[in-house]
């Protein structure tokens, strides 16, 4: 996939755009970018903003559904060939919805059709609507697709909503909303190697900064490793037992062993199972941590 992220960067062009956040990619974003997959021989584009604008209005770094890595891993699976990063700045949040119709997608994206969520707005602390951009599009004779916001079994699909499933440790829903599992992608490096004291070997990861994590706890999913799905644990959180004084993402691969340091692993969170603990002794948190690769085993087999 193409990825324009500087100024000097060539853009494909014409470009049919799906335009908005799409932090988290889930079932409603896909809905909006179906569009842009019929509109040959424009370029499927979907244009974002860097930082999420959030983050630029706030000036706290803002946790990310689907970091940039994870977002153009799950773009060129849906089919998308240009990711356009536009750079979000007092210059552009300045725009009116007018001036960014004219300068951003007639000028510097060639756009030939736009897709947008029906509670999408631009422009100016958000003055411009889906309807608006309709009618200023037309002006330039580029057809603008607005797709109906998409539910599910707990209502509207949301970014929001996902990130409250994923506090509360709901994985399972947050996944339902996704349309896949809730993932954590992160390099192996060295721990504390306190699983290896207790007999389970585990790989510490280091995923992203900008990553939102869910509720601390433990977990049962599989690991992508070398083709294959391999079932695992995984906890997150202080390690209070051990007095541990940042998070940690620790997994161990249930019956496997190898050499992962300085891999690349994946985790697909399928469900959780108990709230971070501190317990009096090793021999304690041994006997859980047994406890919790059974009822995994149990759940990943079932």
């Amino acid at each position: 996939m193409w990825i324009v992220d500087s100024p000097n960067t060539r853009i494909l062009a014409p470009s049919a755009i799906a335009l908005g956040n799409f932090d988290g990619l889930h079932l409603g974003h896909q809905t909006v970018l179906q569009p842009i997959f019929q509109d040959d021989p424009a370029y499927p584009t979907v244009v974002s903003f860097t930082p999420h604008p959030r983050e630029f209005f706030t000036g706290e770094k803002w946790q990310l559904l689907t970091p940039l890595g994870e977002k153009v891993e799950v773009l060129e699976n849906l089919g998308v060939k240009q990711l356009v990063l536009l750079p979000f700045s007092a210059e552009l949040a300045s725009l009116t919805p007018l001036a960014f119709v004219e300068q951003i997608l007639v000028e510097k994206l060639q756009a030939k059709s736009i897709s947008v969520g029906q509670d999408f707005h631009f422009g100016y602390r958000r003055q411009g609507t889906a309807e608006d951009l309709l009618q200023i599009a037309s002006q330039f004779n580029i057809k603008v697709e607005i797709v109906a916001l998409k539910n599910c079994g707990t209502g509207r699909i949301s970014s929001s909503l996902i990130r409250q499933a994923l506090a509360a440790g709901n994985v399972e829903q947050a996944g339902q909303m996704l349309g896949r599992p809730y993932r954590l992608t992160g390099r192996v490096v060295v721990g504390k190697q306190l699983g290896r004291q207790l007999g389970f070997h585990t790989a510490n990861l280091q995923v992203p900064p900008d990553k939102l994590l869910p509720r601390l706890g433990v977990y049962c999913g599989w690991v992508h490793l070398d083709g294959s799905r391999l079932p695992a644990v995984m906890n997150i959180g202080y390690r209070p037992t051990i007095e541990g004084k940042t998070i940690s993402v620790e997994i161990h691969l249930l019956d496997w062993s190898g050499h992962v340091y300085d891999r690349i692993l994946t985790m697909d969170l399928v469900q959780f199972l108990r709230p971070e603990q501190k317990f009096n002794s090793l021999d304690r948190l041994k006997n859980q941590i047994e406890i919790d690769c059974d009822r995994s085993r149990l759940i990943l087999t079932s």
